[in-house]
């Protein structure tokens, strides 16, 4: 019997200690156990401390993850609970994603200071946002707008909207949801022409391969149809090769023992996309993902890629 506390890494972003607190409460619920059972240990990320330039200037994916993942590997944690679109496509060896906390909204809200939607916006408006996705969707619908990079935690980039630094920012819905702030929003985008971040919305939790008493504290929290959508979005990012260097939105949908995909790569100017839709059964939702990965990248070629790279 467990008898010392499991412990759990965690960034320290009020986002990020929201989602260990929200698996730490869920492990409590489904194995009846104290909160003093579970530690919730906080590191500082490479992409926590550097906030001044874009996250493919500094590494792409991982930059969330990397000393986290040290500790796991160490045996210094048992398991670290993670944004699911934080994660590279290849994991360190002997780690994987074990479980999927149920997901949140996919979308994309707006925080607009000067009009609540992006199509309303003054022409030449300034939007700031850090991910080369939304910058290349939001040149894609409104080629006028001044597009920025805007990092920073969630209430850090409030606050410089708030100061009149850009007319409208960009954020996840369901990271405004968990922090308790859908009331800053002035819109909400549609998922099908304004694509999402492939894993957008979910929690995912990382563990050590192998390791059967972790893999039994976490089963009964996994959620199988985030799990099977998660699974056939990262599939699509890595048959694209997709990092944060990489404007590219997708999106699964489960219908019974269905799944149905959706994605796009886009370039950063938002001139030229190719985009693929798909589906089949649930079994397969890895699969799915990578053929469908496959198929844009076939069609776009690799000057698609290497024009902008």
């Amino acid at each position: 019997m467990q008898t010392k506390p499991f412990r759990i890494g965690t960034r320290g972003s009020p986002l990020a200690l929201a989602q260990a607190h929200e698996a730490r409460d869920r492990l409590m619920a489904a194995h009846h156990l104290p909160e003093d059972m579970f530690e919730i240990v906080v590191l500082t990320t490479k992409g926590d401390r550097i906030t001044d330039r874009s996250l493919a200037e500094i590494g792409g994916k991982g930059l969330f993850t990397e000393e986290l993942e040290q500790k796991l590997t160490a045996g210094e944690l048992d398991f670290a609970v993670h944004s699911a679109k934080d994660m590279a496509t290849k994991l360190p060896e002997g780690l994987y994603l074990s479980a999927y906390l149920p997901r949140e909204d996919i979308r994309d809200a707006v925080i607009g200071r000067t009009a609540r939607k992006l199509i309303d916006l003054p022409h030449g408006a300034t939007v700031g946002s850090s991910s080369l996705r939304r910058q290349a969707l939001i040149r894609r619908m409104r080629p006028d707008i001044n597009v920025v990079t805007f990092r920073g935690l969630v209430e850090t980039r409030l606050r410089k909207l708030e100061a009149g630094e850009v007319d409208a920012t960009l954020l996840a819905l369901a990271g405004l949801k968990r922090l308790g702030k859908v009331d800053v929003l002035t819109d909400i985008l549609d998922p099908d022409t304004f694509p999402p971040a492939p894993a957008q919305g979910a929690i995912c939790i990382e563990s050590r391969i192998g390791d059967g008493r972790v893999d039994d504290l976490l089963a009964p929290v996994n959620d199988g149809p985030t799990f099977d959508t998660v699974s056939c979005e990262r599939a699509f990012l890595a048959a694209l090769d997709g990092s944060c260097r990489t404007p590219i939105g997708g999106y699964a949908v489960c219908e019974g023992d269905l799944i149905r995909f959706s994605g796009l790569i886009i370039t950063p100017d938002g001139r030229s996309q190719h985009a693929v839709t798909t589906d089949g059964h649930r079994r397969d939702a890895a699969a799915l993902g990578t053929r469908a990965g496959q198929d844009v990248r076939a069609r776009a070629g690799s000057a698609f890629f290497d024009d902008w790279h």
